[in-house]
């Protein structure tokens, strides 16, 4: 049974309790881009809307903000090359699906919190944005760490790390269990996301 997805969690904790965004002229830079998705996340939030209407609000957010293409390719590892043509784009809109859905049912579970980005820095493909979660009562911060991966002056999140733990391989050893006892075919997968993101929704 597939676990809460750390991307879930980092990113419903960083829209939840996201400070004011940087100025739109500023989102070229990493961190701006980072401050500036919580506040355009928050609409999906608003007030009268369905559920489906929130899921399909974030499903475009996704796109435009996360590589989803190549976080999917990512996450299922070597057995991409296993898969058919028509078994990777099933499973990589499933994967879209999957995270849309959570993401709009989590959203508003996060409050009481401050979030601020603490600074980046440039990596091998981009650059990775460093930033923390103030929780009440004293509590430990949370550091959450953003990879962005950058072309031609536009930055899509590749992955994202919570205290050290990485969305992508934690997600990619989860998906890897539910494969390997499904008899290491990938169709075990693509049904049981299909199973997640009908009816009830993605859990």
């Amino acid at each position: 049974m597939l676990r809460r997805s750390v991307l879930t969690a980092a990113f419903a904790i960083l829209v939840g309790v996201l400070a004011p965004a940087l100025p739109a002229a500023a989102a070229a830079d990493p961190a701006a881009m980072i401050s500036t998705l919580g506040s355009r996340a928050l609409e999906v939030l608003g007030k009268g809307a369905t559920q489906a209407q929130r899921t399909e609000r974030f499903r475009e957010l996704l796109r435009e903000d996360f590589d989803v293409p190549g976080i999917a390719r990512f996450v299922l590892g070597r057995y991409w090359n296993t898969a058919t043509e028509e078994q990777r784009a099933e499973y990589v809109k499933l994967f879209e699906d999957y995270i849309a859905m959570a993401y709009a049912t989590r959203l508003a579970e996060y409050t009481g919190e401050t979030f601020k980005v603490t600074g980046s820095r440039p990596d091998a493909d981009g650059a990775i944005v460093s930033s923390q979660i103030v929780r009440p009562g004293g509590a430990a911060p949370v550091k959450v760490d953003w990879r962005l991966t950058g072309r031609n002056g536009v930055y899509k999140i590749s992955d994202v790390a919570v205290d050290g733990i990485s969305m992508a391989v934690t997600q990619r050893s989860e998906f890897a269990s539910v494969i390997q006892h499904n008899g290491g075919q990938v169709q075990g997968l693509i049904t049981m996301l299909r199973q997640k993101t009908s009816g009830n929704g993605a859990r």
